[in-house]
Order: C-alpha cells, then sequence, then structure tokens
C-alpha cells in the first residue's frame, strides 16, 4: 500500500519505534512526519538513525517527542533544547523493556530485504532491537527495499507478521568516514600492540576504531563479536587476518547486532555465511561476550578523570550519545579468559585546546564506566593500567598519558586533592 495508507496505523498517543542505522526505513519516517497534523503525543523510540529526524523539529512539539536511546547527531539539539527525552540505558537491556511491558511499543517501522520463495524478509545491515520489537508490537510496517542485503542469522520475519508493506527501490543511507588522522593513528598503535594472536575483537565507528582495524595487518587468527561492525572489516577478512578460526564461541563466524559503513560493506555482507547477525540482547550480553577467549573490547571517551572514571554519552549536562554497549563489552572482556578491556581516546580535543584527562569529570557529566571496571585506558601518550590501583597509582598512571603540557596541572590538583605528594625539589647549594 502506499505510504499514507500504511502510517494511518499511527495514532493519537501511540509509542513506534524505529529501525536504527543504515536500516533507518526513511520512506516511512517522511510518511510519519507527514502524518503530523493529525496527530498528538506520539513518543518515537530508537537508537541512533541516519538521515533526517525532522519530527524533532519545534514546528512539530505536541504531535511527536522522541525519546532516545542513543543519540546521533540529528537529535542531540532536540534532546539539548529539551523537545526530545534521552534514556540512559545499556545497549543489551532495551529489548528487556518491550518484553518486560515497561515500554509497550504501537508500531514499529523497518526496512527489510523483499521475501524468498518461503515467505521470509531479511533484516539485512540492522537487526538491533527490531527483531524484538517486531515480536511485541501490535502493527508492524515493513519498507521493502530491493537494494537491502539479505544476511544471515537471527534476521528473518515471516510475512505473516507483517501488517503493512510499502515496496521502494534506493539506495541505503550510508556512513562514510573520513581516514583516521596521524593522532588516531598514534593511539591506535597503542591498542594494536596489547592485541594477541587469536583475540576476538569488539570494533567501532569512529577514527580511532578505523585506526585500529588498519593496525592490525600483522596478526593472526582474530575473530569478531560486537555490536556493530564497520567497512575496516572487510580488507581484514578478505586477507584472512579476521577468519575466527580460534574462536570459542561461533567459531569461523562475526557475530554482530548491526553494520555502519557504505555501499561496499552492503555488497559483503549481503548472503555471507561468514557473518551471523543477532538480537543486541545477545551481541551485547556481557555473560556472552566473556564466552570468548582473548576478548579486546575497545570503546571511547570524551573526559576521563585522575580515579579513572569515564564519560563517554555527555558534554557536561548535555547528552551526546548514549552508554551504547561500552560497559557490556568491559565487562564481558574483563571476565574473559585472556580479555582485554580498552578506553582508548586521544589525549586531547579541540586542536590540543584542552585535555581529556580531567582533574575532575565536567559538571553534570555522566559515569558510563565506573573506576572500579576500568582496566586500560590507552592515549597516544602510552597505557596506563588502572585495575585493583590505588588513587595515588591511578593518578601517576594517567598523568603519564596525558599531554605534557597539562601534566603539570593535574600533578598540581592531584596533589590539592592528596592523591599524590608534592615533588621536594632537591636542595642547591653554593
Amino acid at each position: 500500500m502506499s505510504t499514507a495508507d500504511a502510517l494511518e496505523a499511527v495514532c493519537s498517543g501511540s509509542r513506534v519505534w524505529i529501525q536504527s542505522g543504515c536500516g533507518t526505513p526513511s520512506k516511512l519516517v517522511d510518511a510519519l512526519v507527514a502524518r503530523a497534523p493529525k496527530v498528538r503525543d506520539v513518543e518515537i523510540v530508537h537508537m541512533m538513525t541516519l538521515g533526517s529526524a525532522d519530527y524533532t523539529k519545534p514546528e512539530y512539539e505536541g504531535c511527536f517527542r522522541h525519546r532516545g536511546l542513543f543519540l546521533g547527531s540529528n537529535v542531540r539539539e532536540a534532546v539539548a533544547a529539551g523537545r526530545a527525552d534521552y534514556t540512559p540505558i545499556f545497549l543489551s537491556e532495551i529489548e528487556g523493556l518491550f518484553l518486560s511491558g515497561a515500554m509497550p511499543l504501537d508500531v514499529v517501522l523497518m526496512q527489510v530485504s523483499p521475501p524468498d520463495a518461503h515467505g521470509f524478509v531479511s533484516l539485512g545491515t540492522t537487526v538491533d532491537c527490531t527483531l524484538t520489537a517486531v515480536r511485541c508490537a501490535r502493527v508492524v510496517i515493513a519498507e521493502v527495499n530491493d537494494q537491502v542485503p539479505r544476511t544471515h542469522g537471527d534476521t528473518f520475519i515471516h510475512v505473516s507478521r507483517i501488517s503493512s508493506v510499502v515496496e521502494s527501490s534506493h539506495p541505503l543511507l550510508e556512513v562514510c568516514t573520513e581516514p583516521p588522522s596521524e593522532l588516531h593513528l598514534q593511539v591506535a598503535r597503542n591498542v594494536a600492540s596489547m592485541i594477541p594472536d587469536g583475540a576476538t575483537l569488539q570494533t567501532g565507528i569512529g577514527g580511532i576504531s578505523q585506526a585500529v582495524l588498519m593496525c592490525l595487518g600483522d596478526k593472526r587468527d582474530l575473530g569478531i563479536h560486537t555490536e556493530m561492525c564497520p567497512d575496516g572489516v572487510i580488507d581484514l577478512i578478505e586477507s584472512g587476518v579476521i577468519n575466527g578460526q580460534r574462536k570459542s564461541l561461533h567459531r569461523g563466524k562475526a557475530v554482530a547486532s548491526f553494520v555502519l559503513g557504505s555501499r561496499r560493506l552492503f555488497d559483503f555482507i549481503h548472503e555471507n555465511a561468514s557473518f551471523e547477525f543477532r538480537s543486541i540482547s545477545y551481541t551485547n550480553d556481557p555473560f556472552v561476550v566473556a564466552q570468548n577467549d582473548r576478548m579486546v573490547a575497545i570503546n571511547s571517551a570524551l573526559q576521563v578523570d585522575l580515579t579513572g572514571q569515564v564519560c563517554a554519552d555527555s558534554l557536561g549536562t548535555k547528552p551526546y550519545s548514549g552508554f551504547g554497549g561500552q560497559l557490556d563489552f568491559i565487562r564481558g572482556a574483563s571476565r574473559s579468559h585472556g580479555g582485554i578491556p580498552i578506553i582508548a581516546l586521544p589525549s586531547t580535543a579541540m586542536g590540543g585546546a584542552v585535555s581529556r584527562i580531567v582533574p575532575v569529570l565536567e559538571p553534570g557529566a555522566g559515569v558510563v564506566t565506573s573506576r572500579a571496571d576500568v582496566h586500560y585506558v590507552v592515549t597516544e601518550h602510552g597505557i596506563a593500567y588502572l585495575h585493583g590501583k590505588t588513587l595515588r597509582e591511578r593518578a601517576e598512571a594517567l598523568i603519564a598519558i596525558a599531554d605534557p603540557k597539562f601534566r603539570d596541572e593535574l600533578e598540581d590538583f592531584a596533589v590539592r586533592s592528596h592523591y599524590l605528594e608534592r615533588k621536594i625539589a632537591p636542595a642547591v647549594y653554593a
């Protein structure tokens, strides 16, 4: 049917789940916004979507309100202005809200492949929480796009579960990252030095994650278990560096919940049996993650304070992204046999003007990973190991990997806070 007819299922007071990432059903989203004059108090729930999120614009207040479970650039301004909401939550726990009834869903908007001969469509690039949302929602609206790849794993939905179908044919939304900077490569080289042959990796998006993948060409028998898979894995799989042959869970399979990348990645995962896509409640379950021996979790941060607290989701009181899978994988890797949980970040921001290693987190900043959970913090200046360390030992280790121009003020704060003792200058004799 037409998009307008399909979206009549969205009524005032409905709660709508939108598939995220490269699976964002842009045609259905546009039709949802067009329905604004006919509805009030529609709550729109999703993780990071791509493309426009016009339902967060000021002119649609009262018609729509967004509840963000992980924020992208298209909704940050609305959350900061108070027109939309942010829910801090681990990715592994989102589906539990649907299943328990804590967040009942009325309508699901998703983008899928055409059905096969047996009537099964594939969620393609993005399983995330959408598979569970489909099982819990009253109405399921599918944009069937013949350019969506068919992916293996727990990605299939039978057409009998779909309420309405809207046909389309257009390229999927892409995430094309710029080549990593030399600073990112410096951080990545330190991270890569910690990764053993046979390790299983959690990969992410962004300059550091991309740079780490570029630095792994001399490794052997790596595996993938992650919530998100980027373009950078393709060359490593094709060269045989990533083959999953030493994985202790899902041997030979790259396990992921969604991909964020380019058309090259979409083509690569199409009918590729080396990939196993699963719901994010599975990929991110710390108890599942821990079953991967030599699990290496690589996550980033906005700030790390001198006691080891990690802020990764906000700039002061302003929500920036979300909890994501950081703590899911940090805790999973810490319990893995030979696991290595890593927080990797450049030591500075704003072109070197401010330090990311800070005396205390900015007022209002959220702690995503507690100081008791942190093991390794890596910058371009080195590696700090914090687990089981005292506040004094933590301050010393973090100051050592901070940018040199900020070390004196960090040390001065640590002394005033009684983390460190003041260094006494040696006596000078005539």
